[in-house]
């Protein structure tokens, strides 16, 4: 009964579906254009900024045939697009970072998101949603880790383009960043192990996966490699993350639901999606799939978040992202802070220890 439930849902939200649909293709084809693929701009990026234009100009006149589609393409689509991203790693990545990469990423993950939650909520008294959803895209991997995120926490659509908004700016300030410090680097050696050792400190603290290739790519093709690597270990953190998370944010909700009340039942299920998330990576460590066919579904799952993004960005007015927007950003700034100064004395403390 309940999956029949779901297809008339989803035939019912054919509209909306193809409309999100239409702003992915948009948005990933933008995406490609040159002008934008050099600066690293993701088609996730430009997805969220196509959903917030026609959100605050044409589409509250078709809301409500196409609605139900972009709620799915928020929720389901999204859940899908997670999983393929799954098909972008392998276990052999690990391996090629070391052990010391690893831990380096485990370090950043750790401190970025504790770092976020405890300045945000005490310091700055935001919300704790919002400071969870800051933390997790300066901590694993921009946009995606937001959205991925979300379900978890139940961020308003505010929160997410607030939280997205700050992995766009400081992770854009990022790319121009990063080689300019790889310069500085070369005289006073504060990072040691030369350009493959700093193209792991891009990887550990660099927000997007795309802004982690420019970066790279402009340090060189010794830091680049070395980065993309870091960065993609990184990622592969994110379904751990989100179990850990879970669990918290549902036992924060049992201490604070009154006894026999049922809040803590409703707060945040232990995220499925996760776990076929780490069933994509380990089978595509099997290397069963030809790399055209795994390319193919990369683009899919590419296509895939940027119609939620795309959602998401529908669902934000201007207005609210101006009075949302304040304490978000200037948690922002403080989590890129710590990830490029943060993240510094980490690559290096690990490094010389291992050494």
């Amino acid at each position: 009964m309940r999956g029949a439930n779901e297809l008339m849902r989803w035939l019912r939200g054919w509209p909306g579906l193809a409309f999100c649909a239409a702003l992915g293709l948009l948005s990933v084809w933008l995406a490609g254009m040159p002008v934008l693929q050099s600066h690293g701009i993701s088609p996730l990026t430009v997805a969220i900024v196509v959903g917030m234009l026609v959100g605050n100009t044409f589409y509250a006149r078709i809301a409500p045939t196409v609605g139900g589609g972009v709620a799915i393409s928020r929720q389901t689509i999204l859940r899908l697009g997670v999983v393929l991203y799954g098909f972008r790693l392998t276990l052999q990545d690990v391996v090629r970072v070391g052990w010391v990469g690893v831990l380096i990423d485990l370090v950043m993950l750790a401190s970025t998101f504790l770092i976020a939650y405890h300045v945000g909520t005490r310091l700055l008294k935001l919300d704790r949603t919002s400071s969870m959803l800051v933390g997790a895209g300066g901590a694993i991997c921009g946009a995606a880790a937001v959205l991925a995120t979300d379900p978890i926490v139940r961020g308003k659509p505010e929160q997410v383009s607030v939280a997205v908004a700050g992995v766009v700016i400081f992770g854009s300030i990022s790319m121009f960043l990063y080689p300019l410090l790889a310069g500085l680097n070369e005289l006073w050696h504060v990072i040691p192990g030369g350009p493959a050792q700093f193209g792991i400190y891009i990887g550990s603290s660099v927000h997007e996966v795309a802004q982690v290739v420019a970066a790279g790519r402009q340090v060189g093709p010794e830091a680049a490699g070395p980065a993309v690597i870091a960065k993609m270990v990184r990622v592969l953190m994110m379904a751990p993350f989100l179990v850990v998370l879970a669990a918290w944010v549902r036992a924060s909700a049992a201490r604070a639901a009154p006894a026999g009340g049922g809040a803590a039942g409703r707060a945040a299920a232990v995220p499925a999606f996760a776990f076929v998330f780490v069933g994509a990576v380990l089978f595509n460590s099997l290397g069963w799939l030809p790399l055209s066919l795994v390319a193919s579904i990369n683009q899919v799952g590419i296509f895939l978040l940027a119609m939620a993004m795309g959602a998401l960005g529908l669902s934000t007015h201007f207005g609210t992202l101006r009075r949302a927007g304040g304490k978000a950003m200037l948690l922002s700034f403080v989590v890129f802070l710590w990830l490029v100064i943060g993240g510094a004395l980490v690559n290096r403390t690990i490094t010389l220890l291992a050494h």
